[in-house]
């Protein structure tokens, strides 16, 4: 079995799994509670605070704890808007944000936001003249993600950032796939609100965290009881938060070995199958996340393909996880100039740090056959013949 889809889920580290087990059977209790059986999980929760601050530089008091990144963007974006100065009501976005960032923004349009989405190039990259000339003194926030997590392309997000706040607009950066194998540090970038996921750092699902610059007021998308600074109510997660601490203490530290691990298995699964005839790397060829390897196979639809590995034990995506239940054509890849059946034909390998050798030997062992299979049953390809 080779799984290679982990911009959809990743497996738990098992020293994360050590640390969770302890929060769900011994220390149960509620962090709010004033009685012993608080005092655990209080302390549990502000060691992942600061772990997870010090993953990309931040103080603790600036971490806030969520369900997941989607929750994690909503409050980021619909949070802060409400004291941008007034008169702003431009929201800028990019055309390879996640479909969490676009269904969030054009909620905000249905609210009186003019929101502009930034071009890309063939790459997936950022066009930065063009987004020099849509951010503007009338914008309010601009959201972009540090890297594609479809192609994997790296933005230009230090020079984007200059701009939104030549302007004085608040930066929302998206952290969630780079996270666990890019350097991360929020001061040094500028960033105002960034995002994070635990399973995106190989810590359990069902839990985020969001970055809010100290001094960026909020308003709170769900209300309760005031946990989390009052802008998330709801009791909290603590295993789960204590598992994302966890997840991102080990990324961290690991960092180095894990990127050189994810480049070398990367590059040689790039070659064996950029080898195929009419093959075609998506994405910018070098500067891009350690895991991500986007391709597309003329001739050959994107569902067809990912079955037919399903059957030999290889587990991949054919876009972002969200529009892969829709079965649409990547968004990001039009956005990239790429025709519908091109798109369509494109297949998403995103590696994880307990990914192997040998799994990637088996990957590219069975792919050519899969692909002369699929070819031989394609009108167009047997046309061009």
């Amino acid at each position: 079995m080779a799984y290679f889809d982990a911009s959809s889920a990743m497996p738990t580290r098992q020293e994360v799994i050590d640390e969770i087990v302890l929060y769900m059977g011994v220390d149960f209790g509620n962090p709010a509670s004033i009685h012993g059986w608080g005092s655990a999980p209080k302390r549990g929760m502000e060691r992942a605070r600061e772990e997870i601050g010090s993953l990309i530089n931040a103080m603790s008091e600036e971490i806030i704890f969520t369900s997941g990144a989607t929750e994690s963007i909503n409050l980021a974006l619909s949070g802060s808007l409400p004291h941008t100065e007034k008169g702003r009501k431009k929201v800028i976005t990019s055309a390879v944000d996640h479909r969490s960032v676009r269904a969030t923004a054009s909620a905000l349009a249905n609210s009186g936001y003019e929101v502009i989405g930034l071009e890309v190039d063939r790459y997936g990259v950022i066009d930065l003249e063009k987004a020099d000339r849509v951010i503007g003194d009338d914008t309010a926030l601009v959201s972009i993600p540090f890297a594609s997590s479809e192609v994997g392309s790296i933005q230009p997000h230090e020079k984007i950032v200059e701009m939104a706040h030549r302007c004085g607009s608040l930066i929302h950066m998206d952290l969630t796939m780079a996270a666990f194998q890019e350097p991360m540090d929020a001061a040094r970038i500028g960033m105002d609100l960034a995002t994070l996921s635990s399973n995106d750092l190989l810590g359990p699902k069902g839990v985020g965290a969001l970055y809010v610059k100290s001094g960026v007021k909020m308003t709170p998308v769900l209300r309760g009881g005031g946990q989390e600074r009052g802008l998330r109510s709801g009791s909290e997660n603590v295993a789960g938060i204590v598992g994302m601490g966890a997840a991102a203490r080990i990324s961290r530290e690991r960092m180095g070995e894990v990127r050189e691990h994810l480049f070398e298995l990367r590059d040689s699964l790039g070659r064996g199958l950029l080898r195929i005839e009419g093959s075609h790397l998506n994405g910018h060829p070098t500067h891009r996340l350690p895991n991500n390897l986007n391709i597309r196979f003329d001739y050959i639809e994107g569902e067809s393909m990912l079955m037919l590995l399903d059957m030999n034990g290889i587990g991949v995506g054919t876009g972002s996880a969200c529009s892969s239940k829709t079965l649409e054509a990547s968004h990001t890849l039009l956005s990239m100039g790429l025709p519908h059946e091109k798109a369509h034909g494109s297949m998403q390998i995103t590696l994880n740090p307990l990914n192997t050798r040998e799994e990637v030997d088996h990957m590219i062992d069975v792919m050519p056959g899969i692909v002369s299979d699929l070819r031989a049953m394609s009108p167009l390809y047997n046309k061009e013949e």
